[in-house]
């Protein structure tokens, strides 16, 4: 007999059939929006947090405890200006940094800025797959093995990929980020103390700490982080439409990544009570020993290897995408070798030479920090074209920087060079003062 389906009750679900479609749970739902709109501006955010960023932020949670945690709450606030900047020159002109320095400056000054770029990135490339190495050889496995392995997957990843693919792999390798919480909390820090020190200045007058507070500036504000997200942007075809859904990406992906750091910060103030600098990625490691557990280790090295992967892609790319567009070639990851020959084949090469070098034995944690001290004095010269192109009606139109804004970004990049001024003097008259 034939049930009348308007009026007999719904049969049970029998094993074996399809179930009846049922809405999504909340946090499915959350999830899946913050993955479509995830993208070039979380990726470079976190790219942001590399080998010499998690060296740096050990190293000053290890030196000055929870000291540095203000002075990362002014980063963020700068990072965000600035990253909004770029992603919004990228997604209005449909052009990365590098073209449009060159359209829009002299010859010398596009020169000029293509320079510090690359004398920015030359360690930071060897720094990553350092990184590499020095992450997996905490789980016993040699860098001699491992970086040229990772070397090559890095470069497969890119040159035989299209962008979209390459930008879902960096995502997934942002979550190894998610150890540095876990760890923080494994550390049982002192809460109370830590945001103190977050909302209420805790300096330290010295030139150790100044020095520390210009490698924080220069890892957590990095020259490749504003050139990879104008240019990813644009590779991506986004558009002033699509903008707003970008700009969240940009500022959620930005504020992510540097609570990240203030964890990392956190967990080693917590775990390290003898104030010094870092000789190691496996000291740091170490260190977590007491309060994470016979994992600490395990734990510390995949959130070192992800990071690392990530921006040993990310930064040589940033370098590849400025020049590429500086000479007005072909530049986009979706691009074969023949078609993107100078693209792909600087960086080819940026991979090659970085993982070779980073082979050579030294003292891993103290070369990165110095890294981030050169990127710290060079990112106010580069933020200082950001900030005059999206000033410029000429450029993005009404998507021009607007009196309140403009204002804000002036002071955010004036600070980072007053900083940058000041250490690089001290600098100068310790080497007068040795010779």
């Amino acid at each position: 007999m034939e049930r009348n389906s308007t009026t007999a009750p719904a049969a049970p679900h029998a094993p074996g059939t399809a179930a009846p479609d049922r809405p999504a749970p909340r946090w499915r739902r959350r999830l899946v929006t913050a993955l479509t709109v995830a993208g070039p501006g979380l990726i470079a955010a976190n790219a942001g947090n590399d080998a010499g960023g998690i060296a740096t932020y050990a190293s000053a949670g290890a030196q000055y405890g929870y000291r540095t945690l203000f002075f990362m709450l002014l980063v963020t606030v700068a990072l965000v200006v600035v990253q909004e900047m770029c992603a919004r020159l990228g997604a209005y002109t449909g052009v990365g940094l590098g073209g449009l320095i060159r359209e829009q400056f002299s010859v010398r000054v596009s020169a000029f800025a293509l320079l510090c770029l690359i004398i920015a990135n030359l360690g930071l490339v060897v720094s990553e797959f350092a990184g590499i190495g020095a992450a997996l050889e905490l789980f016993g496995a040699s860098r001699y093995i491992t970086v040229p392995l990772a070397a090559m997957g890095v470069w497969a990843l890119v040159v035989f990929g299209s962008y979209r693919y390459a930008e879902k792999i960096f995502l997934v390798l942002s979550l190894a980020f998610f150890t540095y919480p876990l760890a923080a909390v494994l550390a049982h820090p002192d809460w109370g103390q830590a945001g103190a020190q977050l909302v209420w200045p805790h300096f330290v007058a010295s030139k150790d700490f100044l020095l520390l507070g210009v490698a924080l500036i220069g890892t957590t504000i990095t020259p490749y982080m504003q050139f990879y997200v104008a240019a990813a942007v644009a590779d991506r075809g986004i558009g002033p439409a699509e903008y707003p859904r970008e700009k969240t990406d940009t500022i959620v992906g930005t504020i992510f990544a540097n609570i990240i750091s203030m964890f990392i910060i956190i967990a080693t103030a917590a775990a390290i009570t003898t104030r010094a600098p870092l000789a190691s990625a496996a000291q740091a490691a170490s260190a977590l020993k007491p309060v994470a557990g016979r994992f600490a280790e395990q734990l510390f090295g995949l959130g070192l290897l992800g990071a690392s992967a990530l921006a040993a892609a990310v930064v040589p790319l940033s370098t590849s995408y400025a020049v590429a567009e500086a000479v007005g070639v072909e530049s986009s990851v979706s691009r074969r070798f023949g078609e993107a020959p100078l693209f792909l084949g600087l960086f080819t090469a940026q991979v090659f030479i970085g993982a070779t070098i980073a082979l050579i034995p030294g003292n891993l944690i103290q070369l990165l920090v110095r890294a981030q001290v050169v990127n710290g004095l060079i990112t106010p010269i580069l933020l200082a074209y950001v900030l005059t192109l999206a000033n410029r009606r000429s450029v993005l139109g009404d998507g021009a920087n607007g009196p309140v804004f403009r204002v804000v970004a002036t002071v955010c990049v004036s600070v980072t060079a007053v900083l940058s001024a000041v250490v690089l003097l001290q600098t100068l008259l310790s080497w007068l003062s040795i010779g």
